[in-house]
């Protein structure tokens, strides 16, 4: 994608509606404002001024609401053109031939936004969190997006750059003036400096997991014995009908998933095969696909029919259901209690339903919501998450850093020290963007929309 092209693209998804925006930015803006819209829009810059689109050949294309913005003070920080048409894909298709034919071209997919990180609008982690905030699926991804938009995660990074670099030129100074003894408390200074910013390397690094459960949905595995109500379950978590459900003990043969809001957390609930001892060999396929669930759950709700024995769980789950995050939902409580039924995971959380009568759902999403803050699933809206790529420079970091603190207690040469610390200095610049790297670009920028 050449610098210096006049890029066009519609900001709005393909199809009829009441208003589609389409972009352009590059140096063919101020005459393209001037061409195709009138001088008005030019005088006005920054203002939105309903104007005629005027084709090459003189037709109006549309009349539509037009805001120019100059250079510097656009989004991309190029010349950059706003058109609010109206949402017939036939104007829109018009409008952008048009505007080809008078030397623009087709924007690649997020190609407005890597131009605004190439001109220095936005750091790359702000960049990111474009696609983070249009991609988010609950309040608080979208909290943790504009908190990164906001610049949060770039601000980090400069007060973890200072930091380092206090620490590189007081090793630095020693090295240019080794005749000076250093007194002990600032031999011990570096050392000291570098283990908190491990720590607090440490604890960034951790909150990746947790910013993949706000985007992905926290996977919330519904699993217990055939006919507990699973499936019954997962279609009143959902108000509608999304599982087949039946009297028949094993009508699941295989795993469905939906995403579901609960509270402010998202949830990506799984619906699964009952667990029990089966010849058929259809059955057995989908028992094994829900152990691998269990395996891989952030969440799991265990439905009991409280009206029957107490069920037997495999060797595997009863140690996955006392190492994890567990609420049991007792089922059937408009049935009698069975004589045989025993609390089942005595210590875990639970909650008492009729899924067949509607009884307890209230209480039920209550306690989900409570059980997922209780276990802290996510840290709260205003503490900083990294994505998975902001952990993996974080993780090199840390090693260069502790390598480094490592040499200077066993006394290695200082020049060694200083050399792994600014290798530290340079991941920190790749979160952020300040280390050029072409195809991480390309492969980051690919995975926005076109328009964005």
């Amino acid at each position: 994608m050449p610098m210096g092209d006049t890029i066009v693209a519609s900001a709005t998804p393909y199809g009829e509606s009441a208003l589609a925006v389409v972009r352009i930015s590059g140096p063919l803006c101020p005459q393209l404002a001037a061409d195709c819209l009138g001088p008005e829009l030019s005088a006005n810059p920054r203002k939105a001024c309903l104007v005629n689109y005027k084709s090459l050949t003189g037709n109006i294309l549309d009349n539509c609401l037009a805001v120019y913005f100059p250079e510097k003070r656009s989004y991309t920080g190029e010349p950059c053109l706003e058109l609010s048409l109206h949402g017939n894909p036939l104007i829109v298709q018009n409008v952008t031939e048009d505007l080809l034919a008078r030397g623009c071209r087709m924007a690649e997919a997020g190609e407005f936004t890597r131009t605004a990180f190439l001109n220095g609008k936005l750091d790359l982690s702000q960049a990111e969190a474009v696609a983070d905030l249009i991609s988010a699926r609950s309040d608080q991804a979208l909290q943790v997006a504009r908190r990164q938009l906001d610049g949060a995660i770039g601000r980090k990074m400069l007060e973890l750059t200072d930091r380092l670099l206090s620490v590189i030129a007081a090793i630095e100074a020693y090295i240019d003036f080794p005749e000076e003894d250093l007194p002990p408390e600032d031999q011990a200074g570096p050392t000291s400096a570098l283990a908190a910013l491990s720590c607090e390397l440490g604890e960034l690094i951790e909150t990746s997991h947790y910013k993949t459960l706000l985007h992905e949905g926290i996977r919330t595995v519904i699993m217990g014995e055939p006919n507990a109500g699973k499936s019954s379950l997962l279609n009143a978590l959902m108000g509608e009908d999304r599982a087949i459900v039946s009297a028949e003990p094993g009508t699941t043969r295989d795993f469905l998933t939906e995403r579901i809001m609960i509270g402010s957390y998202g949830l990506q609930l799984v619906d699964t095969a009952g667990l029990r001892e089966t010849s058929a060999d259809i059955e057995r396929q989908g028992i094994a696909k829900t152990l691998q669930q269990v395996q891989d759950a952030d969440f799991l709700l265990v439905v009991v029919d409280q009206s029957s024995p107490a069920p037997h769980f495999p060797d595997v789950v009863e140690k996955r259901l006392l190492e994890h995050r567990v609420l049991v939902v007792e089922n059937k409580i408009d049935l009698p209690p069975h004589p045989a039924f025993i609390d089942v995971l005595p210590g875990h959380p639970r909650v008492r339903v009729s899924l067949t009568e509607g009884a307890g759902l209230s209480e039920l999403r209550t306690r989900i919501q409570q059980t997922l803050e209780s276990d802290r699933m996510a840290p709260g809206p205003d503490e900083l998450m990294v994505s998975t790529r902001h952990a993996n420079a974080l993780r090199q970091a840390r090693i260069a850093i502790d390598e480094a603190r490592t040499g200077l207690r066993d006394d290695c040469p200082a020049e060694l020290a200083a050399a792994g610390l600014r290798d530290a200095l340079a991941c920190f610049g790749e979160v952020i963007g300040k280390v050029d790297n072409e195809d991480m670009l390309d492969k980051l920028f690919a995975a926005f929309c076109i328009g964005k």
